[in-house]
């Protein structure tokens, strides 16, 4: 395996690969002194790991050929920016046209065609060179659309417990250990730990099961709609269209509705006055307020003063006028610019950095239709374009500095979300928050397991009533990363305390654990559970489960039978979905030499 860069993701990937699947791993990185360049050098140190690291400004086609391009099995590119994937793609793929290339974009629609691309150009080279048809794969992955989801489902649904597979939407929902079964309840996950020293028990087997407490908490697998949006939130509030009324104040209306009903009243009286139909009076007192009609010299006393009442109209409208036409220039000019929060908005979500992750969950917010303040420091950051779009109120600003957090009506949100890339400044945030508002969910971004882990005791010891979540979107997103580079499909993960449950497809053939056996007996306690089988033939099947529908595209029949009998014997040709522990999918995906065995013992990590 080859993995370029020296991100976090590059950090998390390495080590996946090495620890739990037990892969050759080489790493292609410009420094092992910069960024995440000493803990890739430091897995490279530990002798039971096989890791070796090239120190290279970038990876053009000799330093892919040091590598071991040509021999590789799959090639990861996780640097962060697009450009530079694309490029060491490109050679990667005239170099090995039979490599597997799992590519990190944050351009979903570039990486479509990127995807398409790369399969054209190895089946091309592979004619060139007369070779029969290849296996070769091109995976295109965005680090923040995988961990987006958790992310959102943690703010907004106090969950980041949520899968989505054909149209079907999985929720893992904490119940008592004597109560597990309920509607729609399709396995239990995990038993949460009695105590803080000990870790959650994933996958547990009937006789755990059995010996546990009744009021422990267990997490349980449930069904929480099929075909439908999943979570909701509240509309109405900051849509995305901008409102007739922004374009101009309720004072400006009402004076306008005043005046209008004052003309309405003028017509009227010189209707009554002069005896003239009701049009040509309307149209007489119009003439009266825009002070073109005669003078009323030889007209009654009543015309004459309906007249100099219409003049005096007339001249209250030049003024409205006036403020109609400065109101709307000010209201497109405000279209094109951030929005300031409304006065008494409540029940949004606070949303801190319009960076990548920020921008992902920005997007699926609004797509849930959930109101939406946003912090950010830096004017010109990725997501400001998403909502200025949107028409997502922004508060430009550093959150450290006094009244930031204030002025996102921070005291009247809902939930709290703190995702810019520097751990201590999403801490100091939570923090702030905490005092401001100490029953408000927060769910911040932390890299580091430890301190992670620490933080997160220490805030739910000290505000036990409210709910706090941290989460690492490189340990979110690494092990998709990696399944990807193994030739799996990881369709989510189901963070439990700081560990992670995989939810992955699995084709049953060429594996021993899996095929020929039932599902009951196919089941592995601590390290995986077969959970539904597609149903659909061979050829039919859809190559990403997780795809949404396209517009215009009618809606598939569902593939996946989530309620299988304990009974059924997994046949060779069987995809089923799997829910597995990190160390038990590595010993599924295991491509040859001493297998690791599944993990019972306690893992470390996410």
């Amino acid at each position: 395996m080859v993995v370029c860069g020296d991100s976090a993701l590059a950090h998390r990937l390495v080590s996946e690969l090495a620890t739990v699947y037990g892969e050759q791993v080489t790493v292609v990185l410009p420094s092992v002194r910069d960024r995440h360049g000493p803990r890739i050098a430091a897995l490279a140190r530990r002798g039971e790991l096989s890791v070796t690291v090239i120190e290279a400004a970038e990876p053009d086609d000799a330093v892919l050929l040091d590598a071991g391009i040509e021999g590789a099995a799959a090639l990861a590119l996780t640097a962060s920016d697009d450009q530079s994937n694309i490029h060491a793609a490109l050679r990667a793929r005239r170099l090995n046209p039979e490599l597997r290339l799992v590519v990190r974009l944050f351009n979903r629609k570039l990486g479509r065609h990127l995807e398409e691309l790369l399969e054209r150009a190895a089946a091309v080279r592979a004619l060139g060179l007369g070779a029969r048809e290849i296996a070769a794969s091109t995976v295109v992955l965005s680090d923040a659309d995988t961990a987006a989801h958790s992310l959102v489902a943690a703010a907004v649904a106090g969950t980041s417990k949520i899968v989505q597979a054909d149209g079907m939407m999985l929720r893992a929902a904490e119940r008592p250990a004597g109560r597990r079964e309920g509607r729609g309840a399709l396995c239990t996950l995990a038993l949460q730990p009695e105590s803080d020293d000990e870790d959650p028990r994933l996958l547990p087997d009937d006789e755990a099961l059995e010996q546990a407490d009744s009021a422990r908490p267990a997490i349980v697998l449930e069904a929480v709609s099929n075909g439908g949006r999943g979570l909701t939130g509240p509309r109405g509030g900051l849509v995305g269209t901008i409102p007739f009324g922004s374009f101009f104040s309720r004072r400006l209306r009402l004076a306008s509705a005043g005046l209008a009903g004052l003309v309405t009243l003028l017509a009227l009286l010189t209707w009554q006055v002069t005896g003239e139909p009701l049009g040509h009076a309307a149209y007489l007192a119009l003439l009266d307020v825009f002070a073109i009609g005669d003078p009323a010299l030889d007209d009654s006393a009543g015309r004459q003063l309906l007249q100099l009442l219409a003049g005096f109209a007339g001249l209250l409208m030049m003024p409205l006028l006036l403020a109609v036409v400065l109101e709307s220039y000010g209201a497109f000019r405000a279209a094109s610019a951030v929005r300031r929060p409304p006065r008494g908005l409540s029940g949004h979500v606070v949303l801190l950095g319009l960076g990548k992750v920020g921008t992902r969950v920005l997007d699926r917010l609004r797509e849930l239709d959930i109101p939406v303040v946003c912090v950010e420091r830096d004017p010109d950051a990725r997501g400001i374009a998403l909502a200025r779009e949107r028409r997502v109120p922004v508060v430009v600003g550093d959150v450290t500095e006094e009244g930031v957090l204030e002025a996102a009506k921070i005291r009247r949100s809902r939930a709290f979300l703190a995702l810019t890339s520097n751990d201590s400044t999403n801490l100091e945030a939570v923090l702030y928050a905490r005092e401001t508002r100490p029953d408000l969910r927060v769910v911040l971004r932390l890299y580091d397991d430890e301190f992670s882990t620490t933080v997160y005791r220490t805030l739910r010891d000290s505000y036990p009533g409210a709910r706090t979540r941290s989460r690492s979107v490189s340990a979110l997103t690494a092990p998709a990363f990696a399944a990807a580079m193994m030739g799996r499909q990881v369709i989510g993960a189901i963070p439990v305390q700081r560990r992670v449950l995989l939810f992955a497809v699995v084709e049953v053939a060429g594996h021993p654990e899996l095929e020929g056996r039932t599902v009951a007996e196919a089941f592995e306690a601590g390290a995986w559970r077969v959970l539904a089988l597609d149903v659909a033939s061979p050829e039919d099947r859809s190559p990403d489960l997780t795809a949404p529908l396209q517009v215009g595209e009618a809606r598939r029949e569902p593939e996946l039978q989530w309620d299988l009998h304990p009974g059924y014997v997994l046949r060779p040709e069987d995809r089923v979905i799997i829910a597995a522990t990190r160390h038990g999918l590595g010993h599924l995906l295991q491509r040859g030499g001493a297998p690791n065995p599944p993990a019972r013992e306690r893992e470390t990590g996410p």
